[in-house]
């Protein structure tokens, strides 16, 4: 095999052999940054030439088992409940694993969830559970296998031995402006989902400024490429297409949004919330087999949710009693007219959300746990002159006036109202 010819076949429109892929991936992850017959340049020129040309369904799918032979891979299959998992790529307010995970567990599922953080303007879910005192999201396979026994469910961060190809081809492809491949970017997604070993897996592809897919076409083709590349695996994939115009709920930050979910599944909670949380959970179930399960909806509103949500953070080493961090400073923002919103940019609020310190610009970046902002109204909500419509949270009280000035055209009063249904697709095998 030869790098070169690789990265011409592709450069050129050509199909890359499954032989070609295997090399290229083995040979890129086992090598150092010198001594690799595959060098970075090689494989970033190779990224260039698939986000360009493409990928067809065949190669997507072998480079994804490729990258998934680049490391272990989790087997849960002898649990006694079949396992499910959710990943949702990613938004603003997005706190839907925390009231999911739970919900899924109490209905008769095991939900191995492997999580990120979050990044630019989009919240993550490690983010957000490290709020609570004394949890950990960094687990061995075996502490996993232990949380799934006792509680139902697991939340935790991806180990070092999964899929490592992706990581350092992530990485490469983080600074040389391939990010927006769409094949490497449902691999890079599934063979790390595929990885943790779950027997079912649902999609939450989001749609909108606050997401990363803007419009529901280039959504509608992530999606399609995920759930072929699960199905090609073995793995029962469905994916749905939710909007991301707006926030979910009406608190974005980390743990403003822990509390948020907590009142989910105390039966309460903003009626999106829960709706996305009861339409994702009953997909799981149905993807895992259990049809004739208990309804999500109901393990909501009895407590069972809550049952499992209290084992899972004490599982992990937190304390659900405890409480939760809360900023030093905030700044109450009032509506400027009587009137009816039209419109809550999702991508401002994370943006703004950011800037107060509940998120990082750089991966290496420090969070602020209690920072974040508070929405007094969502698009359909009548509002008032002088009334609050956002509450600023934050520790350095230098970064409110920074949050004020990208909230300053994030909304509308009676303006034109042009919003998204909430689960916008759905996408099967």
């Amino acid at each position: 095999m030869d790098a070169i010819d690789i990265i011409v076949t592709k450069r050129d429109g050509g199909e890359l052999s499954a032989a070609q892929i295997d090399w290229v991936i083995d040979v890129y992850a086992r090598g150092g940054p010198n001594g690799s017959a595959v060098a970075d340049e090689q494989m970033a020129a190779l990224s260039m030439a698939i986000l360009w040309r493409g990928m067809t369904r065949a190669e997507v799918s072998r480079w994804t088992e490729a990258m998934l032979r680049s490391g272990e891979r989790l087997d849960f299959s002898d649990l006694p409940a079949p396992t499910t998992d959710k990943h949702s790529t990613g938004g603003v307010g997005d706190k839907i694993t925390l009231p999911l995970t739970p919900a899924v567990a109490a209905c008769g599922a095991a939900v191995p969830q492997l999580s990120g953080r979050g990044l630019g303007h989009t919240g993550g879910t490690l983010d957000k559970l490290e709020s609570i005192p004394g949890w950990r999201a960094e687990l061995t396979p075996a502490e996993m296998r232990r949380c799934l026994t006792e509680a139902g469910g697991v939340v935790c961060a991806a180990g070092a031995g999964l899929a490592p190809a992706d990581r350092r081809l992530y990485a490469l492809r983080d600074v040389t402006g391939t990010v927006e491949s769409l094949p490497l970017i449902a691999s890079s997604i599934m063979s790390k989902k595929l990885a943790e070993g779950t027997g079912s897996l649902v999609l939450d592809v989001k749609v909108g400024s606050g997401a990363f897919m803007k419009d529901a076409a280039s959504a509608r083709e992530l999606a399609r490429t995920m759930v072929d590349i699960g199905t090609d695996n073995g793995v029962r994939t469905v994916a749905l297409l939710t909007a991301m115009d707006t926030p979910l709920g009406h608190e974005v930050g980390n743990a403003l949004e822990v509390a948020e979910s907590v009142r989910v599944l105390r039966g309460g909670g903003p009626d999106d919330v829960v709706e996305l949380t009861v339409a994702l959970a009953r997909e799981m179930l149905a993807a895992a087999g259990l049809n004739g399960a208990k309804d999500p909806a109901d393990a909501l509103k009895d407590g069972s949710a809550m049952d499992v949500w209290r084992r899972m953070i004490r599982a992990q080493g937190g304390d659900p009693d405890a409480p939760l961090p809360v900023a030093r400073e905030r700044m109450e923002i009032p509506a400027p007219a009587t009137g009816r919103l039209t419109r809550l940019d999702a991508y401002a609020a994370g943006v703004a959300a950011r800037r107060l310190g509940a998120g990082r610009a750089r991966k290496e970046d420090p969070v602020a746990p209690g920072a974040g902002v508070s929405l007094h109204a969502k698009p359909g909500d009548e509002v008032h002159a002088g009334r609050p419509l956002f509450t600023l949270h934050a520790d350095d009280p230098a970064r409110l006036e920074r949050a004020v000035e990208v909230l300053a055209d994030a909304y509308e009063i009676d303006g034109p109202q042009e919003r998204l249904p909430l689960v916008i697709d759905r996408v099967t095998a």
